[in-house]
């Protein structure tokens, strides 16, 4: 089936999924339908070790009678499941408690001109072409060194999915897309000492993956470095977080402003709004709207328009991402943020990666996290971390089993600098950070 058909396809289950709702007495619904299809290939130590086609189907369906609330799922298209997973959506709602912020999003907010984002670049390629790519960059990592002694595999991704959501404001859109990966892992060995690492690209467009080779070498030159590890006694020195690791700083300033965690009081940038929590130089924006971004999207899980939005403005936050839930518990309107943030960006304040090492003159430059020390009520921050030691402005030997600790809402105002090295895959663009000081617990 080609795309268009599909499309049209999953609309009319979105549509039929509508109706049957109204049929069984809901005063409002929303659906939302996508199937997706995709190649997986696995090359490990030269040999084909998997090939995997996926194919898959969900469908969310939920109903509201007044501001009583029910949902169910399925990943069956046909019509009799599609009845069924109405009948049940249905049944919940009527056993439910009325919920004043319950229901579907402002009509006046729902997308009607909706820009095609040029998400959907498949990658017509068969399983032996894909392994022949894998191939390649295995052996770029393999032979970068001679101690690179194993490997974990290079592994060729690619998906085609199509999504369509409506609800009963009269409001059905969506769009097909394509995501296409390729990453590598390895293992050094340096006498009894081993150390894995890998690296990989991703990207809406075949075309725009980093080689084959480059990445493969990546993996290797991350793999090599780690080796001589050092422990270090704890002290309190600055910390570099690399532009690979940065991004989980931004996520946990994204967890800490969403309107969830806000109404539940359970934040620690409660009632933070018009108030100063960077440096007057940081500058934080999402941009849904980016051709062949790698989380664009026209409109939120709800129908909702999204828009491009500044959510720091001269260290100031600018506002909660919000969706119609959160937004009503708080006496405000949606952001468009159902579904989370897209295409953050932090803008940079001018520094190269290795401009930022010689300003930092000795501390811990941060390559790995480990363990999930983030308190989001608190600001508490203590994550098991590897990296390298800098002395006199020059990175001198890899450091492991080490902690980095402090607290986020310290953290945050005192960020000297985020570097210009953002060419990291993924949709969260950043450079490096470096802190003035962090508190490193070694032996």
């Amino acid at each position: 089936m080609s795309h268009p058909e599909q499309i049209a396809r999953l609309q009319q289950v979105v549509e039929d999924l509508l109706r049957e709702a109204r049929q069984q007495g809901a005063d409002a619904a929303e659906a939302g339908v996508s199937t997706q299809t995709g190649l997986s290939v696995t090359v490990r130590l030269g040999e084909t070790e998997t090939i995997e086609h996926t194919s898959d189907n969900g469908l969310g369906i939920t109903v509201y009678f007044g501001q009583r609330k029910g949902s169910a799922n399925t990943t069956d298209l046909r019509p009799e499941a599609i009845r069924e997973s109405v009948a049940a959506a249905c049944r919940i709602a009527k056993y439910t408690s009325e919920d004043p912020a319950a229901g579907l999003a402002d009509p006046a907010l729902m997308a009607r001109d909706v820009p095609d984002l040029d998400l959907f670049h498949p990658w017509d390629l068969s399983a032996d072409e894909a392994a022949q790519i894998a191939l390649r960059c295995e052996e770029a990592a393999r032979g970068f060194d001679p101690r690179i002694a194993n490997s974990e595999g290079a592994t060729l991704y690619t998906q085609r999915s199509g999504f369509i959501y409506g609800n009963s404001h009269g409001f059905v859109g969506g769009y097909p897309t394509t995501r296409h990966s390729l990453s590598c892992a390895v293992i050094a060995e340096q006498g009894d000492e081993m150390q894995r690492d890998y690296w990989y690209d991703s990207s809406r467009m075949p075309g725009e993956l980093a080689s084959a080779e480059a990445i493969g070498r990546t993996a290797a030159q991350r793999t090599v470095a780690r080796l001589n590890g050092r422990k270090l006694g704890t002290r309190e020195c600055p910390v570099l977080f690399r532009a690979d690791v940065a991004p989980s700083l931004l996520r946990s300033l994204f967890g800490a402003i969403r309107g969830h965690a806000v109404y539940r009081k359970s934040t620690f940038l409660l009632d933070q709004i018009g108030v100063q929590i960077f440096p007057d130089w940081v500058s934080i924006t999402e941009n849904p709207l980016l051709p062949r971004a790698a989380a664009s999207a026209p409109f939120d899980n709800e129908g909702v328009a999204t828009a491009y939005r500044e959510l720091v403005a001269g260290g100031v936050l600018q506002g909660y991402l919000l969706d119609s839930y959160a937004a009503r518990k708080l006496g405000m309107q949606s952001t468009g943020s159902a579904g989370g943030v897209r295409n953050a960006r932090i803008a940079s304040s001018g520094q190269s990666f290795d401009e930022l090492v010689r300003e930092m003159d000795h501390g811990v430059v941060v390559t790995e996290l480990m363990g999930q020390g983030t308190n989001l009520v608190t600001g508490d921050y203590s994550r098991g971390a590897a990296g390298f030691w800098v002395e006199g402005g020059e990175i001198k030997y890899p450091v492991e089993e080490i902690t980095v600790a402090a607290n986020l809402r310290d953290m945050f105002r005192q960020l000297v600098a985020v570097g210009s090295d953002d060419d990291i895959p993924g949709s969260i663009k950043t450079g490096s950070w470096l802190f003035e000081r962090m508190t490193v617990a070694g032996d």
